[in-house]
């Protein structure tokens, strides 16, 4: 796994799954659609650990800088 996440994209995808999991431990969302966000907060925040996303990988993407 070549790595394809830049510091912003990971800082982002930190920020948004701390948003999601502050929201469903204090229960402003809940059930299947919290419980739908709660993993996907964790995915995001997976990839952002490991500098790489699947999604990324099929289309070329790269959001960190290529080193020459």
């Amino acid at each position: 796994m070549k790595k394809n996440l830049g510091a912003i994209d990971r800082v982002v995808r930190i920020l948004i799954a701390a948003v999601v999991a502050t929201l469903f431990f204090t229960n402003i969302i809940s059930g299947v659609l919290g419980t739908v966000l709660l993993v996907v907060a964790a995915v995001l925040l997976l990839t952002s650990f490991i500098s790489f996303c699947p999604l990324y990988a099929p289309f070329g993407i790269r959001t960190c800088k290529l080193k020459e």
